[in-house]
């Protein structure tokens, strides 16, 4: 048995301990709760709008993200895909774009569901995963769906490099490119995937980027994650 099946067992035997009378009220609990959801451009060369980033936000306080769990980070990855793909008016959110969500390990073996749009979702592989047989299995069954993959906060890491034949997009923290530069970029367009230059915080990052052959840009400087409430688009039921 492997550690990430003795993790799912335990905290499968944790929710099972939980008494029903909690269940219901944590239930209730969330249907009071407004469903936010965060939602950052990502742009071309020439400033348009090719994509969004979804990321988690809740109505109440929560935990930084680094201090969580894999079930916490499942979670927050169902919350971003139920308030987006679970509810009506979804070009609310994507106006015709693609949609990038982080996804942990859970949703690329088949464990958890992932929405049937690959026409609208691009699955970003978390950076902290595992990268073995069923995790690689898994992300080339997603790519025979027509889905598309994307490598975060690439920075050409053994595991990385196992997923690299299989990306769509990578994604590389521009400002690691004075120490990293073009190296790293040549390593990680040579399966030829697009490169998303990601946290723009300036024009000079922006102009190195380019100068590097970036074609997608992502950061504060072109557009601050506004936050989208999706509280009163109307529940889809399951499988529509």
């Amino acid at each position: 048995m492997t550690p990430d099946d003795l993790e799912a067992r335990l905290a499968a035997a944790v929710d099972e301990a939980i008494p029903a009378r909690l269940r219901k009220e944590f239930v209730e609990h969330l249907a009071r709760q407004p469903v936010l959801v965060a939602r950052q451009g990502i742009f071309s060369a020439q400033g348009r709008a090719f994509a969004y980033q979804l990321s988690f936000r809740s109505g109440g306080h929560v935990s930084e993200p680094l201090t969580w769990g894999p079930r916490q980070h499942e979670r927050a990855t169902a919350h971003v895909l139920g308030a987006t793909f679970g509810r009506s008016d979804l070009e609310t959110v994507a106006h015709g774009r693609l949609l990038f969500v982080r996804c942990p390990r859970a949703y690329l073996v088949g464990d958890l569901t992932i929405p049937r749009r690959p026409d609208r979702l691009v699955i970003e592989i978390t950076d902290t995963q595992t990268v073995d047989a069923r995790l690689i299995a898994g992300v080339r069954r997603l790519r025979q769906q027509g889905f598309q993959v994307a490598i975060p906060a690439f920075y050409g890491s053994a595991e990385q490099m196992r997923l690299l034949p299989h990306a769509d997009f990578v994604k590389i923290d521009v400002r690691d490119l004075d120490v990293e530069g073009a190296p790293l970029v040549d390593v990680a367009r040579s399966y030829g995937a697009m490169l998303i230059g990601e946290f723009v915080e300036t024009p000079q990052m922006l102009r190195q980027a380019r100068e590097l052959g970036f074609t997608l840009f992502q950061g504060n400087l072109l557009e601050r994650a506004g936050v989208l409430d999706r509280t009163t688009a109307r529940q889809l039921s399951p499988g529509a």
